[in-house]
Order: structure tokens, then C-alpha cells, then sequence
């Protein structure tokens, strides 16, 4: 210590003495409001909320989080005492993300740092939440739909295409049973044998979306289906498994369906994937007449009761089984019509 910093010292000592002070207890004091502020900073509150949510989540959707905190957030306001952090901070760190063109993770960030301060209210760290307080602050998100074929006479040629594909075996299954599944494209990609019923005709998983447990009812097409590639992938985990895992125990490439889907004809701006999904969901309602919450719970969609309860695996599932029987003859009747 400087001869300087010392006489400083000592003189702050005794203006402290001088207030009737204790100069030792004044700095146990100050170091202990120090250590309070660094555990209720933001980034110490994040991460014991990270930690107690963490459980309920996807593998995917933590380290999703745990990007969005360390890269957008935390060099911002990550040292701040949660109880002093006001909109004008959070507006910062939102506009920063806007302005970079990324306005849809923008307003993921927002809400993100919505529930953490929620928790920080709670574990009473904080008085408020200021994210409340930006609402309207940021530019509307242009919803982006999955391009489909949702006309029926369209939807016969896709699946004439489908049938004539002259690719592989596996592959030429898993464009097969898209139609007639409708999951999502990871889903269907990642499909085990072990979860696969064929005496029961079900098909049961773990939605990636929301990490909860769904049942797919299997139509009598796609158990045909199913039971032809069998022996072509059974020993390995997946059904449909990557060309170039000679074991099966990686599975299929998620450019294998879109590059088969090219191959045919089908652009990405008329054909992805994705839209078998939105194909099923349009068909099955206005030219099958189904409810649209059957059609809701077998695409695995957050569907809730009149009491707000979320529906279980297993709800109607006698009706869902009926409904996929009834889409799967239905596209029959389109392709062979």
C-alpha cells in the first residue's frame, strides 16, 4: 500500500470514528453487502432457476438457454443485483439482439429474462419484474409457415411420387410413412424399434418438443410398412438409420428426406418435411370432418380440457386410432383414384 492510499485510509477511519462508527465493523459490513450483491446478481439468480427448471427440459432446450443467457445476456447484466435491474437495462439487451436482425430470438430473450426475474420476485431478490414494462417494445414477429401440399389433387401426385421413389429402401419407408404419420421430421427420424408396438399397432415415444410421452396409433398401411423394413434396420436401435452408420447406431440424416422430396420435384417452396404435418391437419379437418382436438392431440400439440388440464398420452385414444385408420385410407383413395 502507497504512503498515500495509507493517509487515506486512516483519514476515512477517522471521520468514521469521528460519526461514532466502529471503522472495523463498518468494513464487515460493506464486504458482507458485497457478497449479498454478487449471489442475488442476475447470472447467480439465472442459474439457481436454470438449475430448477432444468430437470423438465430437453437436452436441446438447456443448452438453447444456457446460449441465449451466456451470449446475449449475461456480458450485459449479469453482474447487476437483480432488486436494482430496471427496464431500461433489459431494453438494452433486447435491442442489442434486434438490432442484429434477430428479432424472433429477441423476443425468446425478453421472456427469458421475464421468468427469471419472475423467480427472482419470488425468492424475494427483487421487488419487481421489469420485462413487464416492455411490452410493445420490440417489432412483431412475422410468422414463417412450413411450405405444404394441402390440395387433394396435389397431395394424390405427391404420394404417386412417393411410392415410385427410386432411392433406398430406408429411405423410400420413412417418405412413406411421413404422410401417414405426420411427427415431426426429427421425430420420425429418431424412431427406435424398441418403442415400436407392431402387434399393438402404437408407436410410443417422447415428443422432443415438450418432453412428455405420446402415443401414435398405427393404421394397418403403416405397420405393412413397417414390417418390410424390419429386417433391414432391426440391428441397430433406429428404424430409419444412417446410410453411412454401418451399425444403425446413428440415425438417419435430416437431409435425407428433404433431398429425396428435391430429387422428385418438390421444392422446398412447395414441399418440406415439416408439412405432411400441416397437410394432415388441413385434410383431416375439412375433408374428413374430424375434431380439430383430435387432430391437435395426435400431432402432439399442447391440447387441454374445458378445466384447462392438459390432456395425458393416452387420451381418445380409441378415436385417434379410428382417425389415423380413416387419413390412411383416405390417402389410398387419393393416390388411386
Amino acid at each position: 500500500m502507497t504512503l498515500k492510499k495509507a493517509r487515506d485510509r486512516h483519514h476515512e477511519a477517522r471521520e468514521l470514528v469521528a460519526d461514532g462508527i466502529d471503522p472495523g465493523e463498518h468494513k464487515k459490513l460493506l464486504q458482507s453487502s458485497q457478497i449479498a450483491e454478487s449471489e442475488n446478481s442476475f447470472s447467480a439468480v439465472a442459474m439457481e432457476w436454470f438449475i430448477k427448471h432444468k430437470p423438465s427440459w430437453t437436452a436441446g432446450h438447456a443448452r438453447t438457454i444456457t446460449s441465449r443467457l451466456e451470449r446475449d445476456v449475461f456480458p450485459i447484466i449479469g453482474q447487476r443485483s437483480v432488486a436494482k435491474i430496471g427496464a431500461p437495462e433489459i431494453l438494452d439487451v433486447i435491442r442489442r439482439v434486434e438490432d442484429r436482425g434477430a428479432i424472433e430470438s429477441a423476443h425468446r430473450i425478453l421472456g427469458l429474462c421475464g421468468q427469471i426475474m419472475r423467480y427472482a420476485v419470488a425468492t424475494t431478490r427483487a421487488d419487481r419484474n421489469p420485462c413487464a414494462d416492455l411490452r410493445g417494445a420490440l417489432a412483431p414477429v412475422k410468422t414463417k409457415h412450413f411450405t405444404a401440399i394441402t390440395d387433394p389433387i396435389e397431395v394424390a401426385k405427391l404420394l404417386r411420387a412417393l411410392d415410385g421413389f427410386e432411392g433406398t429402401a430406408v429411405v423410400k419407408a420413412a417418405l412413406r410413412l411421413a404422410p401417414l404419420l405426420f411427427v415431426r421430421p426429427g421425430e420420425l427420424r429418431h424412431a427406435q424399434w424398441e418403442e415400436v408396438d407392431l402387434d399393438q399397432c402404437e408407436w410410443s415415444f417422447t415428443v422432443s418438443k415438450t418432453n412428455t410421452q405420446h402415443i401414435v396409433p398405427l393404421s394397418t398401411q403403416s405397420v405393412e410398412i413397417l414390417r418390410k423394413v424390419h429386417p433391414l434396420t432391426c440391428r441397430g436401435p433406429f428404424v430409419f438409420p444412417s446410410a453411412r452408420s454401418p451399425r444403425g447406431k446413428r440415425p438417419m440424416s435430416e437431409n435425407a428426406v428433404l433431398a429425396a422430396l428435391r430429387s422428385m420435384g418438390f421444392p422446398k417452396n412447395k414441399m418440406t418435411g415439416h408439412g405432411f404435418r400441416a397437410m394432415a391437419r388441413t385434410l383431416l379437418d375439412e375433408e374428413l370432418g374430424f375434431p380439430p382436438h383430435l387432430i391437435e392431440h395426435q400431432l402432439a400439440h399442447a391440447v387441454r380440457d374445458p378445466l384447462g388440464r392438459a390432456y395425458n398420452r393416452t387420451a381418445h385414444l380409441g378415436e385417434r386410432r379410428k382417425m389415423m385408420q380413416a387419413w390412411a385410407d383416405y390417402l389410398d383413395q387419393l393416390k388411386h383414384a
